[in-house]
């Protein structure tokens, strides 16, 4: 190597962490993930409330995670260094405080900031004490001056959480199928918040093209599409843009005979087996396709179009790869593939576990008030339910989604294999399962993951690490990025 290269090297890995993608990811979830959580359950409504209360609330409000402390057995509170909490078999955490108001009948009847639980806390992240601390500062904490960080501390134990390799949500890719019904088969993860719906489009021997999700299983994709409110032939021609073809023809005319949203939304109540009168059949598949059809683009009736122009969208791509015009999708291509990090992980474990609590928090209420008795909301909120959930986790690697292994123990053999572990990318497949393909060195991997890295026997090719100079980017803030389109002319078709 000659000597510009090195200086050049040695300058970039000053100024740069191998673990930045990882830190940031835990300060991305902090900072705005966390409050989109608590968005997401903002108002509890009990079912069971006191006999003179027509309706009750809580409402959650803003949330905040502090620096890890440690309260000692006599109730005093002070700030805890991670070399302390390794010495003495701690969890480096913070408290995090959460605004509650209870309001009966529209007015509140009492509001404070209570903790809720403990958040263990990454090292060398926003909220973690060695921050921006000098190097002599760092030796006198009893820290490593060159540790990077990026990890966990829990119940004494350092532990990082792997990086997850998965499919992309929200892009539709098609698979030639070896088995089954259909020679190809579209598919779709829809995630938004909670949701996260795999949807399935084919095309069967009747040369109808179907969509399946959730408990709706294989309703003919023009069906849907009425239903969304494309309900002209010749608008639905004109969304999928496709003049010429012949497979459209055929779809179109096998239901020329459904006229309205309400006559579709019928049609789909029947295929699912909802049996109630009319009324009630609609009202629950109009929810139905509300709530679970790419609940990506929007939750409410005023999406439903955009829905429409989207599953057209996916139409075209189905019939001109099948056809031939354009090449099949690869699901290998990195393209297609997204890494979930901590603050990802965390993200899903601490959703998850807030449910829970809500869930909890209710039933000590109603609990409560079977007793005849009206209860502060204070007295029922448990700290520890929440705290031990996710230390448990942590602890022992299961995660959510029945995933095993996401936390490590790391080894510090020496400072190149405790790297190694800050690095480290899983994939969820089986590791007893061929998926030749999925272990196999893809060109994309190129300046991504390393080309070496990878352990011998069943999981060779399905435990990878990140390249040394890899840089994770995040998420784009969607709403951003239509605003900052609008502002070069773009129009919007849907208000």
């Amino acid at each position: 190597m000659s000597k510009q290269s090195y200086i050049l090297l040695q300058k970039y890995f000053e100024e740069n962490s191998f673990v930045a993608g990882n830190i940031d990811s835990f300060n991305s979830f902090v900072a705005s993930e966390l409050q989109q959580i608590i968005r997401e359950n903002a108002e509890i409504e009990p079912t069971i409330i006191p006999a003179n209360v027509e309706k009750f609330t809580i409402k959650l409000d803003k949330i905040s995670v502090g620096k890890p402390e440690i309260t000692e057995a006599d109730g005093s509170k002070r700030d805890l260094m991670p070399s302390e909490a390794r010495l003495r078999n701690l969890s480096y955490a913070a408290p995090i405080h959460l605004d509650v108001s209870a309001h009966v009948n529209g007015v509140q009847r009492e509001s404070f900031t209570t903790q809720i639980g403990s958040l263990p806390i990454m090292l060398k992240s926003k909220h973690c004490h060695l921050k921006g601390m000098k190097r002599d500062d760092l030796i006198k904490k009893g820290e490593d001056p060159d540790d990077a960080g990026g990890y966990f501390i829990v119940n004494g134990t350092e532990k990082a959480v792997v990086a997850v390799e998965d499919l992309a949500s929200n892009r539709f890719v098609l698979e030639e199928q070896a088995t089954g019904i259909s020679d190809y088969v579209g598919k779709i993860f829809s995630e938004q918040g909670s949701y996260k719906i795999p949807h399935q489009m084919e095309k069967l021997k009747d040369e109808v093209f179907y969509i399946s999700f959730t408990r709706v299983k294989r309703i003919p994709v023009v069906i849907i599409l009425k239903a969304l409110g494309l309900l002209k032939d010749e608008e639905i021609m004109k969304e999928v843009a496709l003049p010429d073809s012949a497979e459209m023809y055929v779809n179109l005319l096998e239901f020329v005979d459904v006229k309205t949203q309400e006559d579709a939304y019928d049609y789909i109540a029947k295929r699912i087996g909802i049996t109630q009168s009319r009324e009630i059949r609609v009202e629950r598949v109009k929810e139905i396709l509300d709530k679970y059809l790419l609940p990506h683009i929007g939750g409410s009736e005023k999406e439903a179009l955009l829905k429409a122009y989207n599953l057209c969208r996916y139409l075209k791509s189905y019939i001109r790869i099948t056809s031939g015009q354009l090449p099949m999708d690869d699901k290998d291509h990195y393209a297609n593939k997204r890494l979930k990090l901590s603050g990802d992980l965390l993200a899903d474990l601490f959703r998850v576990n807030m449910k829970v609590l809500i869930g909890d928090i209710l039933y000590n209420f109603q609990r409560i008030v079977k007793r005849g008795k009206f209860p502060s909301i204070k007295v029922i909120i448990r700290e520890k339910l929440l705290t031990q959930r996710i230390y448990s986790a942590m602890a022992t690697g299961n995660w959510v989604g029945s995933r095993k292994g996401i936390s490590q123990r790391i080894d510090r053999l020496n400072y190149i294999n405790m790297m190694s572990y800050l690095q480290r990318v899983v994939s969820p497949l089986s590791a007893s399962q061929e998926n030749f393909d999925a272990r196999a060195l893809h060109p994309t991997h190129l300046g991504r993951l390393c080309m070496s890295e990878t352990p011998e026997g069943t999981n060779i090719g399905l435990r990878k690490n990140l390249a040394l100079l890899t840089e994770v980017t995040h998420d784009i803030d969607e709403k951003e990025l239509l605003n900052q389109l609008k502002g070069f002319g773009l129009e919007l078709r849907v208000k």
